[in-house]
C-alpha cells in the first residue's frame, strides 16, 4: 500500500513538473504565440472574406452568364456554345472570365464535348483533361469522351485504358455498361477476343436490364464463333 502511495506521488509530481513547464514555455513565448494565433485568425478571416465577398458573387454571376451557353449545347449548336453569339457569353468566356469558379471548370467539360463533337479531338481532350469532377455521373461520361477522342485519333490503347477508367471510376446502371460495352467492341476490332467476350459477359450478368445487357448475347455468340 505505501509503495501505491509513494508511486502516486511521484507520479503527481511529475504532472505538475510538466505543467510548470508547459507554462514557463507560454509564458517565455506569449509574444510569439499570440501573433501565431493572431496571424491563424487573419488567414481564416480573409480566407473566409474572400470566399463570400468575391469568389461568391463571381459564381453567382457565372451562372447567370453561362445559361444561354448551354441552351446552345443542349441544342447542339456547338460553335455558338462555345463562342458566344455576341450578346451572350460563351463556355470560352466563362472560363476566361470566372476562372476561379465552378461555372468555369463545368465549362472546360461543355467545351471539351462540344469540339468532340465538332471534330476537334485534340483540342476536346485539352479541355477535358482540365475538367475536374467527383460527380457519380458526370465523371465517368468525362472519361468515356476522352476515350471516343483518342479513338477517332486512332490511339486504340488510350481509347481503351479511358474506357476502361470510365466505367471503373463509378458503378452504376446509367453509365457502367455503355463503357464496357466500349470497352468490349474496341477489344474485339483489335482482336482481343477473350478479354472481349469476358466483358461481354459481364455486361449480360451485371447490367441485364441495360439496352447493353439485353443485346450482349449477340456479341458473345459472335465472339464464340470466332474463337471456334
Amino acid at each position: 500500500m505505501a509503495k501505491k502511495n509513494v508511486e502516486q506521488a511521484d507520479n503527481l509530481q511529475e504532472l505538475e513538473s510538466a505543467l510548470t513547464k508547459t507554462e514557463q514555455f507560454v509564458e517565455d513565448n506569449s509574444k510569439i504565440i499570440s501573433y501565431v494565433v493572431g496571424g491563424i485568425i487573419i488567414v481564416v478571416a480573409a480566407y473566409l472574406g474572400f470566399n463570400k465577398f468575391y469568389v461568391q458573387p463571381q459564381e453567382d454571376e457565372a451562372v447567370s452568364q453561362m445559361f444561354m451557353a448551354e441552351n446552345y449545347f443542349e441544342k447542339d449548336s456547338f460553335n455558338l456554345a462555345i463562342n458566344g453569339d455576341g450578346n451572350y457569353l460563351g463556355f470560352l468566356d466563362i472560363i476566361d472570365d470566372y476562372g476561379i469558379t465552378k461555372s468555369a471548370n463545368r465549362a472546360k467539360y461543355y467545351t471539351g464535348i462540344s469540339y468532340l463533337y465538332l471534330g476537334e479531338y485534340e483540342t476536346a481532350l485539352d479541355y477535358l483533361n482540365d475538367f475536374k469532377t467527383d460527380d457519380l455521373l458526370l465523371a465517368p461520361v468525362a472519361e468515356g469522351a476522352k476515350g471516343d477522342a483518342y479513338l477517332e485519333l486512332g490511339e486504340t490503347d488510350n481509347a481503351l485504358k479511358q474506357y476502361k477508367k470510365a466505367y471503373s471510376v463509378s458503378d452504376n446502371d446509367l453509365t457502367t455498361p455503355v463503357y464496357m460495352m466500349k470497352a468490349a467492341n474496341l477489344l474485339e476490332s483489335m482482336d482481343e477476343l477473350e478479354d472481349a467476350l469476358a466483358l461481354y459477359e459481364d455486361i449480360k450478368a451485371e447490367y441485364p436490364q441495360s439496352s447493353e445487357g439485353t443485346n450482349a448475347d449477340r456479341y458473345i455468340a459472335r465472339i464464340k464463333t470466332k474463337l471456334n
